[in-house]
């Protein structure tokens, strides 16, 4: 016998629809979950249930399996069938790694979890710890960045479904590389949302998205529920070491546990039953270390935040861009105040909200490494107007040195696809959308906003023109070209060396010490020393103490001297003291 369940708590009536066969109704308990046995039914059966007396078949909100798109039935998926060979794998900790994002659809030609797992290779050789996967989950249409998903328990079928997803982790823990899954718990995409039909998964409020999730009304326990155990079934049955938690300033929670602390005690029980390390990252724009704060002392107990205070000191300070909320970034003074504080903001003012933001970082208990730093990412990129990657408008000396205070920043440094050679190609702003109504919507929304900003809608890329979408796909043929090729080299020595000096990935806040002059930087971790001129001509910098060896040079006609240095122009150097 095999049992199906759903939980619809105001529903007057359930039936199952299994192909070529009479509906079967379900039995209500009194927990709101609907319960049938039905003989002779096995994995890759498809159903669908049917509520009230509605005829319409619906997806169970639970589904692992969506062959047919998030619109049709699901199907049943049996876990335990896949022959994992990971059985070794005792995990990959945060602390130490460097990170990789990647979006499944555009790293590779194929677009699938198949070609992604033809150029792990690159990434072990690149020198990285952990690959951040762009969200997988069912979402309408073919692609998509992957936020609009509306089954939180099922891996899009395009990319390759529950066993393609399988295969990649498998073959990325058999070469040395973990993996975290960015999930997206803030709203339901637009198109396929059937779950909050059979229960109150949403208030009537919004945030950016849509419509908020419950997690503090009527019915809440089964919603927190239904995110908790999609947290425990990607970290179990997909073997992944870590999920990075979308947006969660847009999940308001009033209860006195908060989401975010249930979901920490849930995955610490795991990790210690599976006996390897669970990395819960979130994506939080309030500057509040309260995220990070370990629950013993009063915390939520994650272990990293994604830290956009950090790109933000860097970007504006490499490219000189001061609009929108940049405006308070772009000085030697803000860089310094990251490196050694982590936040920008920390309950200081905020031109851009108009009013004072965040908290301070206890420099001498927080370490470091429960900051996720990068130059680049997905929405850093992707939400700009034309996609543009900052190596479009730096030379190959800024883009050193960004990359040189990104490895040796006390963080945990995350690199997006294709910087680690400079890639030419845009990561654009790609929808595909099967609905006339909805592609429109979007193409028009997404002109109107870059138009208030200034940009003519022309230049604005159609999310729905599959041309969008291609030209975002990376151009391996780049690593042949020789300015890429050096840009590549350079990276895997920049990450080789930070992981062969203690020193450089040490995060204890309050051991960073920098200084700054005429555009330069001086950065003192422990025994090594990062120096950066940013200046467009030769610089003589004093140092602190005497020049032991040069470890790494950005460029060549980097000169030692008894008391100082002098680097090229846009160049940077990492020497032992």
């Amino acid at each position: 016998m095999t049992e199906f369940t759903v939980w619809a708590p105001e529903a007057a009536r359930v039936r199952l629809r299994l192909s070529g066969a009479a509906d079967h109704d379900l039995r209500p308990g009194p927990d709101g979950w609907w319960r049938v046995e039905v003989p002779g039914v096995g994995p890759g059966t498809d159903y669908a249930y049917l509520l009230d007396d509605d005829e319409r078949a619906l997806p169970d909100p639970r589904s692992p399996w969506q062959p047919a798109g998030v619109h049709g039935p699901s199907r049943r998926y049996d876990h335990d069938a896949f022959g994992w060979t990971d059985q070794g794998w005792t995990g990959r900790q945060l602390p130490g790694s460097v990170l990789y994002e990647l979006h499944v659809g555009t790293f590779s030609p194929e677009g699938t979890f198949d070609g992604a797992i033809a150029r792990l290779d690159h990434l072990v050789d690149l020198g990285v710890d952990l690959i951040e996967l762009l969200p997988v989950n069912a979402f309408n249409g073919e692609h998509n960045w992957g936020y609009d998903g509306v089954c939180w328990y099922a891996p899009h079928q395009p990319y390759g479904g529950p066993d393609g997803l399988k295969r990649f982790v498998d073959a990325a823990h058999a070469k040395g590389l973990g993996v975290i899954l960015d999930v997206v718990y803030n709203h339901f995409g637009p198109s396929g949302a059937y779950a909050p039909m059979f229960a109150p998964y949403l208030t009537e409020q919004n945030n950016t998205w849509g419509r908020t999730v419950n997690l503090d009304g009527p019915h809440s326990d089964g919603v927190r529920r239904f995110i908790v155990d999609s947290v425990l079934m990607w970290l179990r049955d997909y073997h992944v070491d870590g999920l990075r938690l979308d947006a969660v300033h847009a999940m308001p929670d009033s209860r006195a546990t908060h989401l975010l602390e249930e979901i920490a005690g849930e995955v610490e029980s795991l990790a210690t039953h599976l006996g390897r390390p669970l990395s819960l990252i979130a994506e939080s724009d309030l500057n509040d270390p309260r995220l990070i704060t370990p629950r013993e002392a009063g915390g939520y107990g994650l272990h990293a935040q994604w830290n956009d205070d950090a790109h933000h000191a860097l970007h504006t300070l490499l490219t000189g861009e001061r609009q929108g909320y940049y405006g308070d970034f772009g000085s030697l003074e803000c860089l310094t105040d990251v490196l050694t504080g982590a936040f920008f903001h920390a309950g200081t003012w905020s031109s851009f909200r108009n009013r004072s933001h965040g908290r301070p970082v206890d420099r001498q208990r927080t370490p470091g490494h429960r900051f996720v730093a990068y130059l680049q990412n997905h929405d850093q990129i992707g939400n700009r107007a034309t996609g543009d990657r900052i190596s479009a408008t730096l030379s190959a000396g800024l883009l050193r040195v960004g990359a040189t205070l990104l490895m040796t920043a006390p963080f945990t440094p995350m690199l997006f696809m294709g910087e680690e050679w400079a890639a030419t190609t845009p990561w654009q702003f790609f929808t595909s959308h099967p609905e006339p109504e909805l592609a429109t919507a979007v193409a028009t929304g997404r002109k109107r906003e870059f138009a208030a900003h200034g940009w003519p809608p022309g230049d604005v890329p159609d999310p729905q023109d599959p041309q969008t979408f291609a030209r975002s796909r990376l151009d391996w043929a780049e690593l042949d070209k020789p300015e890429h090729r050096e840009m590549y080299d350079f990276h895997r020595r920049l990450i080789a060396l930070r992981k062969s000096r203690a020193d450089l990935s040490d995060p204890r806040l309050h051991r960073v010490e920098v200084r700054h002059g005429d555009q330069f930087l001086l950065m003192r971790r422990g025994e090594c020393l990062v120096v950066a001129n940013l200046a467009g001509k030769p610089q003589r910098i004093n140092l602190p103490g005497v020049v032991r060896s040069v470890l790494l040079a950005t460029s060549e006609g980097v000169t030692v001297m008894r008391d100082g240095i002098e680097l090229p122009a846009e160049s940077a150097a990492i020497v032992a003291l």
